[in-house]
């Protein structure tokens, strides 16, 4: 059984190339009998007509992450892609129609790119940002050619996004076999061209490709991946939103310094004196979930028991619009609807603690400027110390630590808001 197996084993899921395989991070992740969420034990928590027992599998996935052979279709159901409480039936519909949506969006990129879907993909520009093409659609160079119809901004933007989008995935996880292939690398360069003409509000951002590319490699199907990914991205895409002043990831950095200041007031202080209180040193670890700080395979490990503990029953509805009976279920908890939440969800619920800007990303980004606390108070004089130091922690980390550090940090940093509420409420009090 796949359990006994060494951690080295888990990586053959994901084959390195071999000329890479001293350059990568050591694997952690090692599944394990009881913990883990193993093919049998999924399979079990499904009725006969296909209704999910989705508190079993939290508890399951918070315990010890998820077997490789079903993280595809687990991640579909913690990111939203399906309501544990549908049928087999209901969610074969739901699956065509979104698999018919993704191919009516994708027969008009390809209309106008013919390259998309071709298993080829674009790295040279092909067109002018005055609308004069400079390259073949299907990636043969022409010259210059000439426009036979005006184009709008929108497909202006995307066609100059293209170029980029295919540098983007030509660099993402070159390590890995799966990639060696044009075939596959196509594969994430049509899912993120689809994905950048149908968001007109963020289109395409650099680090979009380190989030798409595990699942476009645990998704078979295209469309699937899609929209796995698309799911991914409503809890991502705030961070990806860029305007000339400001990036949308620094209202995260924002709430990580307000948690490193309530629970580590010496360490804030120091960043701030090193004109860190920005904390933009972060954005990497936010933007992209940590990819370049662990392996391929404790990255996946650690992003599925994130959304495990940050599972709320109410999502698949919430994306959906639609008028389900659950969208008020946190007007009236008991005991039996908590243990769908996952635990992060179920604490903030309990404490009235609801600001979206605090995903458990950001603790376990504070659980790592807490590791390496004594190094930055000690040796940091400035910011490129702070950069070179947390540097050090590529392929040095825990997955498994830094998620339990998280959420001591997160229960910590909840009583000292509380704390605070209460000072400042009897102050309000004595004062009147």
């Amino acid at each position: 059984m796949f359990f006994t197996s060494p951690p080295e084993e888990l990586d053959a899921y994901y084959p390195i190339r071999p000329e890479c395989q001293a350059d990568v991070p050591k694997t952690r992740f090692k599944a394990r009998v009881g913990k883990t969420l193993s093919p049998r034990r999924w399979n079990a928590a499904f009725s006969e007509d296909g209704h999910l027992e989705i508190g079993g599998v939290l508890r399951r996935i918070q315990r010890g992450g998820i077997h490789p052979t079903i993280k595809g279709a687990v991640w579909e159901f913690l990111l939203g892609c399906f309501d544990p409480n549908s049928t087999n039936d209901e969610r074969n519909s739901v699956r065509e129609r979104r698999r018919q949506q993704y191919a009516e969006w994708k027969a008009v990129c390809q209309k106008m790119v013919p390259t998309i879907g071709s298993g080829k993909f674009i790295t040279m520009p092909i067109i002018s940002n005055d609308s004069v093409s400079l390259q073949e659609p299907d990636g043969e160079c022409d010259g210059t050619m000439s426009i036979s119809a005006p184009l709008d901004q929108k497909e202006i933007q995307w066609k100059v996004t293209l170029p980029q989008i295919g540098l983007d995935v030509v660099r993402t996880d070159r390590t890995l076999v799966y990639f060696e292939t044009e075939a596959n690398l196509a594969r994430l360069w049509d899912v993120l061209s689809v994905y950048a003409w149908v968001d007109d509000d963020i289109g395409y951002v650099q680090g979009m490709n380190d989030i798409c590319s595990p699942m476009v490699i645990l998704l078979e199907n295209e469309a699937d991946a899609f929209w796995c990914f698309e799911r991914a991205m409503r809890r991502l895409r705030d961070n990806f939103k860029c305007t000339a002043s400001s990036m949308g990831v620094q209202s995260q950095l924002s709430t990580l310094g307000q948690i490193i200041q309530a629970i580590d007031p010496k360490l804030h202080q120091h960043l701030e004196d090193l004109d860190g209180g920005e904390y933009l040193f972060a954005i990497r670890m936010l933007m992209v979930l940590f990819r370049r700080e662990f392996s391929f395979v404790d990255s996946m490990y650690l992003w599925e028991v994130m959304w495990a503990m940050e599972y709320n029953p109410n999502i698949y509805s919430s994306y959906e619009e639609t008028n389900n009976l659950n969208d008020n279920a946190e007007a009236k908890l008991n005991s039996k609807l908590l243990k769908q939440y996952g635990k992060f969800e179920r604490k903030n619920l309990e404490t009235g603690w609801n600001d979206k800007r605090g995903a458990l990303a950001v603790f376990v980004a504070a659980s790592v400027l807490e590791k390496k606390n004594k190094q930055l108070l000690n040796n940091a004089q400035g910011l490129d110390d702070v950069v070179q130091i947390l540097g050090e922690i590529t392929g040095n980390l825990d997955a498994k630590k830094a998620l339990k550090e998280a959420l001591k940090i997160h229960k910590k940093y909840l009583k000292a808001k509380k704390s605070a509420y209460l000072s400042a409420d009897t102050k309000v009090k004595v004062s009147i």
